[in-house]
């Protein structure tokens, strides 16, 4: 809620003056990149201490300069210096303090041990269960990679869908249209077939009207002296043809 009204702060003076741009300069600063830095793990156990409290880093800073005794003197000159001037009293509450202190310590040392071994497999368990948390969603993730790259796969393969498709299509459009000139010819086929029987029909029926009116002529023109003279020649060639027939029969 803070860092909203810090904002919120922030865009109202952006057009106030120096002051406004000064304000907005610092709030950038607080968003740039190296603040947005990831923060560096902490580590999953403490420093080195001496005496429960003492950090070695610190031992080991003062030994090149005052050898191996020169903490341990350092801390007794200090305390002599804070107990000659004053600056420290002893008084019962330091006696309390160090019966308390003691307590602590034994029970630091009596009990330490089973609670940060308790303490150690509670966090062990989280941990666990983060790591599952993280592996099944990391798996999740996998999979959905796996997915989208399918996916992307098959949208690569629908342009090869497409066109065969395309070709599908043109090539029934295609057959329509052959299958309509086909249609087209046998239809014009038929209708020149047509006209052809037809010419055929009447130039048959022209011949026979023909042929029926010259045999009517030829015949109504044959006067019966005419067709007992014809009728006695065809005998006389008859029988010409009976001896000629007997005779070839003979030799």
């Amino acid at each position: 809620m803070l860092s909203r009204v810090v904002f919120v702060s922030a865009n109202a003076v952006k057009s106030s003056g120096p002051l406004g741009a000064g304000l907005v300069q610092l709030s950038h600063l607080h968003t740039s990149p190296s603040s947005q830095a990831p923060v560096p793990a902490l580590p999953d156990k403490g420093g080195k201490t001496r005496h429960g409290i003492i950090p070695e880093e610190l031992f080991q800073l003062l030994y090149p300069k005052t050898g191996v005794t020169g903490p341990y003197m350092l801390g007794a000159g200090l305390l002599t210096y804070i107990l000659s001037k004053e600056i420290y009293i002893i008084n019962h509450e330091t006696f309390a303090a160090a019966c308390m202190g003691t307590v602590i310590i034994y029970g630091v040392k009596k009990f330490g041990p089973d609670v940060a071994a308790f303490a150690d497999k509670l966090n062990e368990e989280k941990v666990q269960k983060a790591q599952e948390v993280k592996d099944l969603a990391m798996s999740s993730l996998a999979q959905a990679i796996q997915d989208e790259k399918k996916e992307q796969w098959r949208a690569e393969g629908r342009q090869m869908l497409f066109d065969a498709k395309r070709n599908n299509v043109a090539m029934l459009l295609e057959t329509n249209r052959r299958e309509r000139v086909h249609m087209v010819t046998n239809e014009v086929k038929k209708r020149l077939d047509y006209q052809i029987a037809l010419q055929n029909l009447h130039r048959r029926m022209e011949q026979e009207h023909m042929v029926n009116w010259v045999e009517k002529n030829v015949v109504t023109s044959i006067t019966p002296q005419q067709e007992k003279a014809s009728i006695a020649k065809c005998i006389t060639d008859l029988k010409v043809l009976a001896k000629i027939q007997q005779a070839k029969a003979t030799a």
